[in-house]
């Protein structure tokens, strides 16, 4: 199954309580941090609500 690496590039400060919480569950604590989450429509769903404060690639 396809994997995705979701990567923080922004701070959550000055953001919704939503967003921050969102970026919390993906498993990311500050900026630089990476994680491979495989490809759901939860974790896409979760990514596209902080869309504006990570990076995100396709992992084989």
């Amino acid at each position: 199954m396809a994997q995705l690496k979701v990567q923080q590039i922004k701070s959550t400060i000055g953001c919704k309580q939503n967003q921050r919480e969102t970026v919390r569950s993906l498993g990311l604590k500050r900026i630089g941090d990476v994680v491979v989450k495989e490809d759901r429509p939860e974790i896409r769903g979760m990514v596209q609500t902080v869309r504006h404060l990570v990076t995100v690639e396709e992992v084989e």
